[in-house]
């Protein structure tokens, strides 16, 4: 793990060639062929030159750093063994030399050298090529092989001390020098190498020692850009080369030239190879040009992020190897084209693709039985292929001739850059159109993935290509991502593709219907219309609103899957900071002192973006850390990754700061617990190490129906794999429906069960209502459930039931009818009507807009239809006095288990066990009890941030934060949001406006949320239990920066903005009594205060006075933390065990209004005199509060409800929110609105007034204000 801690650009440079001795027989031979033919000798490693390069004792622990002990930095062959002594010998030293542990000595010349070391009569021009080597665990290290040729010297070779004869012969041998990097510097490495060969060029050949050194040294100061924006630059006489960053932190860097497939392939050819990648086949590249064997690899395997290949990877075999390409496995390997013949006619079933041609064969077939990427996908990404500029001369032909070698490549620079950028986001389009349903039949709470649903809704000619992909090790490592819910490139073009109907059905759950407008879209497609009678439909996961769109798939979705505004979005703005000039002397001091220059340089960069650019700042505080690490400056390194940590934590390098902590000598730990930002850093590091390793769990599950009787808990698991429904109580009641008399559910049950959901699942995709019949509903409108065809009063026809509406089907003339909406119904009652000489059952549904009666011959159905439609009817009249519109979602996914249930069971059981799922005609009728009219008056609406978990979460903070017309960034019309923390560090974020998720999980960390505080536009900071205020981007919506200063719980957050000069001054606290304040530009503590007492729970800034309400007391602090005065609980209070929860200053009136969590009244103190008795607002129906804030002229309490107040509701709890007037001092509202406590209110701009409540409702209620 030491190995890369430090990462640099150099980790190796090996020379290769022939020995002196096979050179100097070969010479003394004076073979008159080698003129017109060349000869082949063995290579062999002549010289391995690795960092360290120097020995000092005062550089030791960097050394210990490396893992490398000291050494010479040349290794000289004092003895010429024979070639195969040579490099055993090599091997054997390999980790004395400090060659990566994973490059094999032995096998490295042959990969210099693949087609063999060749001894000319003539000197032949350099090349080329490129080498990637794998380990065991998947760790890649990259190497750069330039070969030139020197001319043979008589009795000596150039790598001799001695001069040699001034004689010269006709023979020439190659050389090869190989630079190893982790990092995939292609392009960078061949500069420096050009550079190398220029300066050997015009050398003595005593100096090339000299040279080689110097070459290794400066290649060895050069660090690594962090992930992000920031590019390096460095000058190598006669070049300035650039090393890209990485812009994601899991992938690699991109230096090479991302059009090269391109030039090669046709787009159709180019999908192929990607076809047969994907479906990991065994697949071998053919060059003439050893160089675009590796160049066209890496190339792929780009276009396939975040798809990861697992197999073994060669891209450049050597003559000796071609073995290899028998293996069983799949595999991608390359080798010359000259083996091209021999490995087609000698091997089976092998992927042949000749780069230079651009064909793609296979090994003894002429035709490619390969399954193709799936169409419309295919279709897409060729017309965007052609759309790409990949020829740099015809995009320059407007511009003027560039007479600098220096600008001209920063010029290709840039137009690559922006090609790459552009064929990175062709790439990803290609693989969101092929993979994006995935995500639709995911459950990732029992990480479960439902192939076979998956597998029918896709096209019949696109069934092999995805049968073969689901079983390949590629799209399993694909789906843990999935699974894991990582935020990569393909997560976040997903999110962004989702069109703004899915953002505002996710705010419920919807079953799974195809709607009224995505009817009339399907009869637009005839591959649809021909397509839905063959397939039994999807499964029904989670019950997500989003997921319902996705029936209407291919071609109407992948076709229209990205939108321009995604596909067009620019780069991000690239940054390059020049590295000083490498010093003349490449001594120790010299060394150091270009380390200090670089320092110098870094300060200058973080000096100037202090206020500006807070991803740049990261990038330069990571590098000037990283170059004190170098320099053993352990605790201006800690300083500078202490900054890092609050400006982002993305690229936080967690493994070198345990390192440095660890190295610190007593006299520098003793040196770091005086300063308070390092004492902090100090304490992070020694509680993540006390923490327990969490292992990643990767586990992939495929659903089977179970064999066993079921219990509870086996049940509720089952019922969620498979995806048909999460809630839990809902589970439960499904269990009873279904049980048996041993209190399980039988297998054959359940499996009949779980057929019947996905027949009526089926079904429902494929009704089919004439365009008269759809132009009577709402666009948004689902058929649930189609009666038999019955008699009723309106004429024979089908019963139809939407979540709107009941309507008939009329048969003959083919017509609509509405029946009732479900809001109209008065009664619905089941009776008899007389057929022939018996009665048959009948449904008989009263309406307050009409005055006749409404009967439908139903026969068998009746008691089914009558519990559904009651059970509608209630979730709507209980969803539309509560304004909650998941009641109706509730009521409906109900209703489908019902009759999934009847479907399922003996007639004799089935409508006992189906009326057990019957909930809301239960509640309103035995324990329901109508609001009151102020509440249901001042009530607007009403959310559930846990829509995706099993069970409610209690609401612990709200947060609302306004809204702007334009985002800096990317100039689009920025919603007000509501940031709402959950338990467990869960933050759901919601667009105000229209009040849809827009983020369902920010984790910051594994603790409660228990404060938040938004800030300018771009900013929103959160407290947590675990110490840590943790800052979200409000843009990106992620949490990059920390504070980690205080030592216990976080508990409030406050900002004064009164203080102009010194700007916003931000105040936070934690329970032990800690106040700190921050500057907003460094995000340092400009001071600190302690409050002596027994819990800090929370503090308000009024007028520049900081108020602390310490539980036992509210306390006045001055703006230097010197206690002013104190309100103490009254003398009743103190005798219970009771503490002050909340409090409001109006500083206007003098008054501070306090809360008790066990009182039921309000105190209302005077503040030019709190000692004098307080004023009691009574506060009727309530056993204590929990929160208050101000709004106008009014404050809203929120309490803790007695068992009393509102009657039970299953067995919950009803709560109140009070409004309290501030001038008559009276309540004037009593809110009934939430079955558990009210844990927290906001404010959103003195509109709406937001509460929160405790698990046993867990929903959020949005209350007008008048």
């Amino acid at each position: 793990m030491t190995d890369c801690l430090l990462p640099t650009l150099l980790e190796a440079c090996v020379v290769v060639g022939a020995s002196s001795e096979k050179l100097q027989e070969l010479y003394q031979a004076g073979n008159s062929n080698i003129s017109s033919e060349s000869v082949l000798l063995e290579p062999e490693v002549l010289h391995v030159l690795a960092p360290p390069f120097h020995s000092r004792s005062a550089e030791n622990e960097t050394s210990k750093l490396h893992g490398k002990r000291h050494h010479s930095f040349l290794r000289k062959k004092k003895e010429h063994p024979s070639s195969a002594q040579s490099a055993s010998e090599g091997k054997g030293e390999s980790e004395d030399l400090g060659v990566p542990k994973n490059i094999d000595l032995m096998v490295l010349p042959q990969l210099c050298f693949p087609g063999g070391l060749q001894v000319t009569g003539e000197e032949k021009k350099e090349q080329f090529h490129f080498l990637v080597f794998t380990d065991l665990f998947g760790n890649k290290t990259h190497g750069v092989v330039m070969q030139y040729y020197r001319p043979i010297l008589e009795g000596t070779f150039w790598y001799q001390n001695a001069v040699g004869s001034s004689k010269f012969s006709k023979l020439f041998s190659a050389v090869g020098v190989c630079v190893i990097s982790k990092y995939p510097y292609f392009t960078a490495l061949k500069d420096c190498l050009s550079c190398l060969l220029f300066q050997l060029s015009s050398c003595h050949s005593s100096e090339m020692e000299e040279r080689l050194k110097e070459f290794a040294i400066k290649l060895s100061l050069v660090p690594i850009p962090p992930p992000g924006q920031l590019h390096l630059m460095f000058t190598l006489r006669p070049l300035t080369i650039t090393l890209p960053s990485r812009e994601d932190k899991n992938l690699p860097a991109i230096d090479l030239d991302l059009h090269l497939p391109f030039l090669c392939f046709r787009p159709q050819q180019l999908l192929l190879v990607l076809s047969c990648l994907l479906q990991e086949q065994r697949v071998v590249l053919f060059s003439a040009d050893l160089a675009r064997l590796t160049l066209i690899a890496e190339s792929l395997f780009i276009f396939l992020q975040p798809l990861t290949w697992q197999h073994p990877y060669v891209p450049v075999l050597a003559r000796g190897m071609l073995d290899f390409l028998m293996a069983p496995t799949a595999f991608l390997m390359g080798c010359h084209l000259s083996h091209y013949t021999e490995v087609a006619t000698e091997t089976d079933d092998l992927i042949l693709v000749n780069i230079d041609d651009g064909n793609v064969s296979t090994s003894l077939s002429d035709a490619i039985h390969i399954p193709e990427i799936p169409l419309a996908a295919a279709d897409y990404f060729i017309r965007r292929s052609q759309s790409l500029q990949i020829h740099f001369d015809l995009d320059q032909c407007h511009s003027a001739s560039c007479l600098d070698i220096t600008e001209q490549r920063a010029q290709r620079r840039a137009w690559q850059h922006k090609l790459n950028h552009e064929i990175q986001k062709i790439a990803l389009e290609l693989l969101v159109n092929i993979f994006r349903d995935v995500c639709n039949h995911l459950n990732y709470e029992h990480r479960v993935f439902h192939s076979e649903e998956f597998l029918k809704t896709r096209e019949p000619d696109e069934l092999l290509f995805y049968k073969t992909v689901l079983d390949t090790h590629i799209f399993h490592s694909f789906l843990r991502d999935r699974l894991n819910k990582k935020m990569d490139y393909f997560a976040r073009m997903g999110l962004s593709l989702h069109s703004e109907m899915e953002k505002i059905k996710s705010v419920v759950e919807v079953p799974c219907r195809p709607t009224m407008q995505g009817i009339l879209t399907r009869r637009k497609s005839s591959i649809v219309g021909s397509r839905l009678s063959k397939r039994m439909g999807m499964s029904l996961p989670n019950l997500r609103g989003h997921q319902t769109i996705n029936f209407e798939r291919n071609p109407l979705l992948t076709r229209a899957v990205v939108s321009d505004s995604v596909l067009k979005t620019p780069p991000n703005p690239v940054k390059v900071f020049k590295l000083p000039d490498f010093p003349v002397f490449l001594s120790f001091h010299s060394i150091q002192a270009y380390y200090s220059e670089l320092i110098q340089l870094l300060g200058n960069a973080i000096f100037s973006v202090q206020n500006e650019n807070s991803a740049l700042l990261a990038r330069y505080y990571y590098l000037r850390g990283f170059i004190n690490t170098l320099c053993s400056r352990r605790l201006d390194a800690l300083s500078d990754f202490q900054n890092l940590n609050k400006t982002d934590t993305a690229i936080f390098p967690t493994h070198l700061i345990t390192w440095l902590v660890d190295s610190l000598h007593q006299d520098e730990l003793h040196q770091a617990q005086k300063r308070p930002e390092l004492k902090s850093l100090l304490f992070k590091i020694k509680t993540n190490n006390e923490k327990p390793v969490v292992r990643t769990d990767n586990h992939i599950k495929k659903f089977e129906l179970p064999q066993n009787p079921l219990d509870q808990d086996e049940f509720v698991r089952c019922i969620q794999e498979c995806g048909i429904v999460k809630d839990v109580a809902t589970i439960h009641r499904l269990f009873d429906a279904l049980t048996d008399e041993q209190q399980k559910v039988n297998p054959d049950v359940f499996r009949v069960f779980y057929s019947v959901w996905k027949e009526t699942e089926a079904k429902a995709q494929d009704v089919n209502l004439l365009s008269e019949v759809i132009s009577h509903l709402d666009n948004s409108e689902y058929v649930y459930k189609l009666s038999s065809c019955v008699k009723t009063s309106y004429g024979v026809g089908k019963m139809a039931l939407t979540q709107k509406r009941l309507f008939l089907l009329t048969e003959g003339h083919p017509g609509f009818l509405e029946i009732a909406k479900f809001r109209d119904i008065q009664e619905v009652n089941m009776a008899s009507a007389p057929f022939l000489l018996v009665r048959i059952p009948t449904l008989r549904i009263r309406t307050f807009s009409r005055p006749e009666l409404f009967e439908a011959n139903l026969k068998m159905e009746t008691e089914l239809w009558n519990l559904i439609i009651k059970e509608i009817c209630a979730g709507r009249k209980m969803g539309d006095q509560d304004k909650d519109p998941q009641y109706m979602t509730q009521a409906l996914t109900n209703v489908l288990l019902m009759d999934a249930v009847v479907g399922c069971l003996h007639p004799h059981r089935s409508i006992s066990a189906a009326s057990k799922l019957v909930y809301f005609d239960k509640i309103i009728h035995e324990v329901h009890v109508m609001a009151p009219n102020t509440s249901s008056e001042t009530l607007k609406h009403k959310i559930n941030p846990s829509l995706d978990l099993a069970e409610p979460q209690t609401v612990c903070v709200l947060l609302y934060t306004p809204g702007q017309l334009r985002d800096k960034k990317s100039q689009r019309v920025m919603n007000p949001k509501l940031w709402v923390a959950l338990s467990g560090g869960r933050v759901v974020v919601f667009d105000a406006a229209s009040w849809s998720m827009l983020q369902d999980c920010i984790q910051t960390g594994e603790l409660q949320v228990t404060c938040m505080m938004g800030l300018v536009q771009d900013q929103v900071w959160m407290g947590s239990q675990d110490s840590v205020i943790y800052i979200i981007d409000t843009h990106s919506m992620s949490c990059n920066k920390q504070l980690t200063e205080h030592r216990h719980e976080v508990t409030g957050l406050c900002i004064d903005t009164r203080d102009h000069n010194n700007g916003q001054l931000v105040f936070s606290c934690s329970c032990d009594g800690t106040i700190l304040q921050w500057d907003l530009t460094s995000l340092k503590v400009k001071h600190q205060f302690y409050l002596s007492c027994d819990r800090l729970c929370s503090i308000r800034f009024y007028d520049g006075i900081l108020w602390c309400c310490c539980g036992d007391s509210i306390v006045e602090l001055k703006k230097n933390g010197t206690p002013q005065r104190r309100i103490v609980l009254p003398d009743d209070l103190r005798s219970m065990p009771s503490c002050f929860s909340c409090f409001v200053v109006v500083q206007e009136h003098g008054q501070v209004w306090t809360g008790c969590s066990d009182s039921v009244e309000l105190c209302l103190w005077q503040t030019n005199n709190l000692k004098q008795p307080p004023k009691r607002i009574s506060l009727p129906g309530t056993s204590g509060v929990t929160c208050m804030i101000r709004v106008k002229n009014q404050i809203w309490v929120g309490c803790r409800g007695w068992s009393r107040v509102g009657g039970l509701c299953d067995g919950q709890l009803k709560s109140l929110v009070v409004v309290v007037d501030l001038d008559s001092l009276s309540v004037t509202k009593e809110l009934l609105g939430h079955s558990d406590s009210i844990e927290t209110l906001c404010s959103a701009e003195d509109r709406y007034v937001l509460s929160g409540s405790a698990c046993r409702d867990g929903k959020i209620a949005i209350w007008q204000v008048e």
